[in-house]
């Protein structure tokens, strides 16, 4: 009777821990973005943007460069001069600054996840639109100029985007 418990409680002991231990404990790998920043600038045909001041708990876990016609997702070829720079807040929310020059309507429906229109923000004295998804989970603040459109993306309130907007600079 001893080794049919044992038997029984290991597996069921094994597949409790296993499925009760904490997830959100994975490391997060954070990646160097200045050096892709500075290839960016030097190749980009509008002001590439990034923050200045972010405090060190600001972790940035994704960077991307690419320019049009070169490989880009799963070999094809980028549709538009791209820069991407995603960091996690301190409290590990995820927000992505997105930069591109061509098919803009395209960008900022796929970028937004067809986001829909929800107000405006003035962030120093820019207005960005403020798009919301329909399940009203992703919030984005959108500004358009005829060389680029700029979207900053995150599953967090418009005062957060606006927030990290406010430290955006071109130099």
């Amino acid at each position: 009777m001893i080794r049919s418990l044992a038997v029984i409680l290991v597996p069921v002991l094994l597949l409790t821990f296993l499925l009760t231990r904490n997830l959100s404990d994975a490391p997060v790998t954070v990646v160097e973005w200045q050096p892709v920043l500075t290839v960016a600038r030097a190749e980009a045909p509008y002001p590439v943007l990034a923050p200045t001041n972010l405090p060190p708990e600001w972790r940035a876990t994704r960077v991307n460069w690419v320019k049009a016609g070169a490989p880009f997702l799963n070999g094809d070829p980028a549709v538009r001069n791209t820069w991407q720079l995603g960091f996690l807040a301190p409290d590990d929310i995820y927000i992505d600054l997105k930069q591109g020059d061509l098919r803009p309507a395209e960008f900022i429906k796929d970028e937004t996840r067809s986001g829909l229109p929800d107000g405006e923000s003035t962030v120093d004295g820019t207005v960005w639109k403020r798009l919301i998804s329909e399940d009203e989970r992703t919030r984005s603040l959108v500004s358009s100029t005829p060389s680029v459109t700029t979207i900053v993306v995150g599953d967090t309130s418009y005062q957060a985007l606006e927030s990290y907007t406010a430290t955006l600079e071109a130099s």
